[in-house]
């Protein structure tokens, strides 16, 4: 069984190009996966469900502009 891979706020924040307020505003308008707490102070958000939300998106994307998403 494989180890669940994880992200901070501030790593996705670089990822997207967006603060880690925008990160958070997403996540309070269901816009995006909601994290998980691993600690009193450690929420972290599943790799998994983050790229299955980015793969939503550039798909949504390329039916918006008529591309194909590779």
């Amino acid at each position: 069984m494989s180890e669940q891979e994880y992200f901070t706020d501030n790593q996705l924040a670089r990822r997207f190009a967006v603060s880690r307020a925008t990160i958070w505003r997403w996540v309070s308008n269901s816009e995006f996966p909601q994290p998980i707490k691993l600690g009193p102070k450690c929420t972290r958000w599943r790799k998994d469900e983050v790229e299955a939300w980015e793969a939503k998106q550039a798909a949504g994307a390329a039916a918006t502009y008529g591309k194909e998403v590779e």
